[in-house]
């Protein structure tokens, strides 16, 4: 699944084409992704996008009479492409704009989503409940260490619950743990002030640097424009287990957490 930086990449890849830009055409070709696409979005036709934002991993397209949700699921792209381009297996919804380019969402699972908020009120409250974002003041280590208090979880999933904290997935989660030198499996209220205060600085440096590389290369995950991130290079841990940790040469251990593989030097990370 792409995550926050993903995301955050695809936000920049996409707006300088559709910012300020009329919406001349709305196309579903499939309207059952994980929810059904609205007859509402008919009604952007003639309307500017006026912003182009990001909550978590929703992309939020503001117009004049409400708000445009895009989530890429687990498989999804959007790309902005020649409106003309030739419709491909799985290309399920276009944004057609004045300018002759199209917004076009691809999404073989089905696990995206495309809604829309009338009046920009969120009915669904899918972003209603969401934790701070990751990037930002409100996200530091007295808000995340108070959130940890007495909770018997283990720090990892602690970290994915996006009541806490948004956009903080799977693998950089793994990255962050690595670097702060603290076991995915500690338990999140046994974890000291101090920690948390390296953690929440060492999760803002990693997204941010993610973002900067143009986010991870996932095997269903392209940038808005077709190109690859790049930020796979640099992962220390993600996707390693049974290799040397880069830092030690011990080598990497995998445990499963919620379905999910977490990857840990058991030297480097002794907490």
């Amino acid at each position: 699944m792409p995550e926050l930086p993903e995301v955050e990449v695809c936000r920049l890849g996409i707006s300088p084409h559709v910012l300020k830009q009329k919406v001349a055409k709305v196309t579903v070709r499939n309207r059952q992704l994980r929810w059904l696409i609205p007859e509402e979005v008919s009604t952007l036709v003639g309307q500017t996008v006026e912003s182009v934002e990001r909550r978590s991993k929703y992309l939020l397209l503001r117009l004049q009479t409400g708000t445009l949700l895009i989530h890429l699921g687990m498989s999804g792209t959007i790309r902005v492409i020649d409106k003309n381009t030739a419709v491909a297996k799985h290309d399920h919804f276009d944004l057609v704009l004045e300018n002759n380019k199209a917004l076009r969402l691809n999404d073989p699972r089905r696990f995206g989503a495309v809604l829309f908020f009338p009046e920009h009120i969120d009915e669904q409250g899918l972003l209603a409940k969401l934790g701070p974002e990751p990037l930002t003041d409100e996200f530091n280590a007295d808000y995340l260490f108070a959130k940890a208090k007495n909770r018997k979880v283990p720090i990892k999933t602690f970290l994915m619950n996006n009541q806490v904290v948004v956009g903080v997935g799977n693998i950089y989660a793994n990255e962050a743990l690595f670097k702060a030198g603290i076991l995915p499996t500690a338990l999140t209220g046994t974890i000291s002030k101090k920690r948390f205060e390296q953690l929440t600085a060492i999760i803002k440096q990693v997204l941010s640097d993610a973002i900067k590389q143009g986010g991870t290369t996932l095997k269903d995950f392209t940038q808005a424009d077709g190109r690859p991130g790049y930020f796979a290079q640099k992962l220390q841990v993600y996707g390693r287990a049974g290799k040397k940790c880069l830092a030690c040469e011990t080598i990497l251990e995998e445990v499963r957490q919620s379905n999910r593989s977490s990857v840990f030097c058991p030297n480097c990370q002794n907490n």
